[in-house]
């Protein structure tokens, strides 16, 4: 879909062959917000079905997402561009991300995984040309077999021009797409036998594309024909002084609220953390119980508007306030490298592994993935506790659930900060390894306060789950290193490795030049260990002397304090 501020696409794209879509995530049939706590969405851009299926048993089930939303399933026209799949010229499921068997097995799998699908459904409009398409189905514009046929497409054959304009924006061709009528009774019993189809095969909601460009009416007649219509996401781009606006579709389902992403933007590329005290509604957003927030997609990391992985710190500390803050529904967006603007998924959707072949796989970053599980135990509290420096550090609790600090300064911030936790040692959820707190154990007192030191660009996260295990052992190691270099630790016990390096467990240099890191084990556990520096080709060196030794207590933890053994 594109939105006035998105026209630049219709200059960018070959003239017969554009389009450009927006996402959004999924939301109830009658109340929009998704049920339950697990309310984060991984959108998996052009992965292929077969793909989506490994993420959601690997990755999106165990860290805790609810949803993961996936490219469009119809066949569509024949390319390597990304925006190829948005351009349908049937509703079989015969794309180049997988056939009706993929599909079906992809959300049989993620069902099983504990997370729920949400497909992108592209109802506005068909092709832009004829050829054949990826399923073998031969078409052209205004004429696809076994569907539609010239009349069922609106009369205004040009391109939209006019934003301001209610009947320009919804009437006539985006990018030159043919333009769907949705106000014929005919074309919604299509789509809404399209959508059916697919709730056959399981998926839990749909994300609607290029909503704006059908009137809320219309999309209201087609969810009105499914007798179980489930989720729904519209993508309605808001626009100062345009004719259609966010806030009229929310009687279908939620909106997209693009607002909050370049109002992340606007706030973490220059302006300041402090302002965000009161963000969402009091912004003018829609209301949180019907957005989807987030902070780049597909078109925005493409056009600028938006935030993007080449922020390097700010994206990740923008994705982390997005996951620690109560408004929306939050989503993940996972992409991949592009040198190009047309340029489609690397080896057409196969995703071998992530962080290869041009995958960026944000939705496994260990400081985002780790904040899912926060924003699940937190469910359900507001802000509380709010701190800033009237800069770029910031602070706040949700409730007694959790407690977050941001530090965008280009320096360390050290403090003490009041919480409403319970007293306890609590493990950094940002830094933590799946096998072990590999961040700095945190105490708060009965006071509620703790005090803690957070690096330049970097984030702490504490919650109520991630209370530390009363048995374990806290690793803290002097250790210099140069550029490219990190301190593990290894040892004896499965918790330790097993003296293995690749399963070392890795430390944090937050409180540099000490090292640390800690590890729940047993209570009486008498273990033996040594530090490992490797280096970023994965090579590494053992500290020498013989191997330390150390027993945990019968009750509590042990606290190591050493020196690097060079």
């Amino acid at each position: 879909m594109v939105s006035s501020s998105h026209r630049w696409a219709a200059r960018a794209l070959p003239a017969l062959l554009a389009a450009v879509t927006l996402p959004v995530l999924a939301a109830p049939a009658v109340t929009a917000t998704p049920p339950g706590t697990k309310d984060v969405t991984a959108t998996l851009f052009q992965w292929r079905f077969d793909d989506v299926a490994r993420a959601c048993t690997d990755v999106l089930g165990p860290e805790g997402y609810g949803f993961v939303e996936v490219s469009p399933a119809s066949e569509h026209i024949q390319g390597p561009q990304w925006w190829t799949v948005y351009q349908p010229v049937s509703y079989r499921i015969a794309g180049r991300l997988g056939d009706r068997a993929a599909f079906a097995n992809m959300v049989a799998t993620c069902h099983d995984a504990g997370v729920k699908v949400i497909a992108d459904a592209v109802v506005n409009h068909m092709s832009a040309g004829s050829g054949v398409g990826t399923g073998g189905t031969s078409y052209s514009k205004y004429n696809y077999p076994g569907h539609y046929q010239d009349w069922d497409f609106h009369s205004c054959r040009q391109p939209i021009t006019d934003y301001r304009n209610r009947d320009n924006v919804q009437n006539c061709e985006l990018v030159h797409l043919s333009d769907l009528d949705t106000g014929s009774e005919y074309v919604r019993s299509e789509i809404a036998e399209y959508l059916a189809d697919l709730r056959s095969l399981g998926v839990d909601g749909f994300r609607i594309d290029a909503a704006k460009h059908m009137s809320a009416g219309d999309l209201a007649a087609i969810k009105s024909r499914q007798a179980n219509p489930g989720y729904w996401v519209q993508e309605v781009i808001h626009g100062a002084g345009e004719a259609v606006q966010p806030e009229e579709y929310l009687n279908n389902g939620d909106v997209d609220e693009f607002r909050y992403a370049t109002g992340l933007k606007s706030v973490f590329a220059g302006g300041r953390l402090a302002d965000l005290s009161q963000f969402g509604e009091a912004w003018g957003f829609v209301p949180s119980a019907q957005a989807r927030s987030f902070v780049d997609n597909w078109d925005t990391e493409r056009n600028g508007s938006t935030l993007n992985r080449t922020y390097g710190s700010t994206y990740t500390l923008a994705n982390v306030f997005m996951l620690a803050w109560p408004y929306g529904s939050p989503n993940v967006y996972s992409g991949y490298e592009f040198s190009g603007h047309d340029d489609g998924p690397p080896l057409g959707g196969d995703v071998r592994s992530c962080y290869q072949d041009g995958w960026t796989c944000q939705h496994a970053w260990r400081q985002i993935a780790n904040m899912v599980g926060f924003r699940n135990a937190v469910s359900g509290t507001g802000v509380t506790n709010w701190w800033s420096n009237g800069n770029n550090a910031i602070a706040f609790g949700r409730g007694a659930k959790g407690y977050v600090v941001i530090n965008r300064e280009p320096s360390s911030l050290n403090r003490t900060f009041q919480t409403s936790l319970p007293a306890g040692t609590y493990c950094d959820v940002q830094h933590a390894e799946p096998s072990a707190c590999s961040g700095h154990m945190y105490t708060v007192g009965a006071d509620g306060r703790f005090t803690a030191t957070v690096g330049a660009g970097d984030a702490i996260a504490l919650h109520a789950t991630s209370a530390a295990s009363t048995s374990g052992a806290d690793f803290a190691v002097n250790a210099t290193t140069t550029w490219g270099q990190n301190i593990f630790v290894v040892g004896n016990h499965p918790s330790l490795g097993n003296w293995s390096p690749s399963a070392a467990i890795p430390l944090s240099s937050t409180t540099y030049p000490i090292w640390r890191a800690s590890v729940t084990l047993p209570a009486g556990t008498r273990f033996e260990y040594k530090y490992l520096r490797k280096t970023s080709n994965g090579s590494a060196t053992w500290e020498s002397g013989p191997n330390r030794v150390a027993t945990v207590p019968s009750t509590g933890r042990i606290a190591l304090n050493d020196t690097w053994r060079p």
